[in-house]
């Protein structure tokens, strides 16, 4: 992302919005993706609470406090999503259909069920 400035369309209400090569150098730093909403349009969002904080199943849980609510484009579908962390740019981001699947793959999911398994067995 480096060069001169770009535009691009708001993907809410079409216009075109500047996204400044110093902006790009922000983002790229931090592995963001380019914004899909032009600045009046992302502050509407997060005013209206469509981040991720109202009917997420979390709102009271952890994290809801932090406001770091992170606009992202997911890694498997390209579909964008939030995220309630900055994305450090090392690791794919997935939106939340693509992360279960990849979720059910590894750690403690995976196996045979555990202590669970062997006591039905017993029976």
């Amino acid at each position: 992302m480096s060069g001169g400035d770009l535009l691009l369309q708001c993907s809410d209400c079409g216009q075109e919005f500047v996204f400044t090569a110093t902006e790009q150098q922000f983002f790229q730093e931090r592995g963001y993706s380019s914004p899909k909403r032009c600045k009046s349009c992302r502050q509407a969002k997060q005013s209206a609470g469509s981040y991720g904080q109202q009917g997420s199943g979390r709102a009271s849980g952890y994290g809801s406090s932090t406001g770091t609510e992170t606009t992202v484009v997911c890694a498997s579908c390209g579909q964008t999503t939030t995220v309630p962390f900055e994305p450090r740019g090392d690791r794919p981001v997935y939106c939340k259909n693509c992360y279960k699947p990849k979720q059910g793959g590894r750690g403690r999911s995976s196996g045979s069920g555990g202590s669970r398994g062997r006591d039905h067995r017993r029976y």
